[in-house]
């Protein structure tokens, strides 16, 4: 386990089925953690082969799903924001989990002038798939995208 500090969260590496590990981190509800959630994915997607034809589209969809979650998870001080990456085979998967049961929301009309809501068409168009789960544990969701190779055509 690599300790990033109480501020940025915490991360590991296990292994996935395919020999590629997946990464798992745990970051703070901060308008700072997109961005550490996209540079964790830059340095998983350096080990793994074909990773940089993901790279553009998955750092794109990462920082939607961070940026909602951080936005929109109204949750008690100290929950924090969770992220997993893991290739399916030449397909990422992207998971953000967050103690939050409120499903995002696709707005089908953005006005012209609007400086948000448009992250989930965003993710929408550069997904093979998407979508959101429950947790497990019983708290929160997770919201999930696949990003291939031919982005959200394929």
């Amino acid at each position: 386990m690599i300790s990033l500090g109480e501020t940025q969260g915490t991360a590991e590496s296990p292994e996935t089925g395919g020999g590629i590990p997946a990464f798992e981190a745990r970051l703070t509800r901060h308008r700072r953690s997109a961005g550490m959630a996209r540079l964790h994915l830059r340095i998983f997607l350096a080990g793994v082969p074909g990773g940089n034809a993901l790279a553009h589209d998955a750092a794109v969809v990462l920082d939607e799903l961070v940026s909602n979650a951080v936005k929109h998870a109204r949750v008690p001080k100290g929950r924090r924001i969770y992220v997993r990456f893991e290739m399916v085979l030449d397909h990422l998967r992207l998971e953000v989990h967050d103690a939050s049961s409120e499903k995002p929301v696709i707005r089908r009309s953005v006005g012209v002038d609007s400086e948000s809501g448009r992250g989930l068409r965003l993710v929408e168009a550069l997904s093979v798939e998407w979508g959101v789960v429950p947790r497990p544990e019983g708290i929160g969701k997770i919201v999930w995208a696949l990003v291939g190779p031919g982005g959200g055509e394929s």
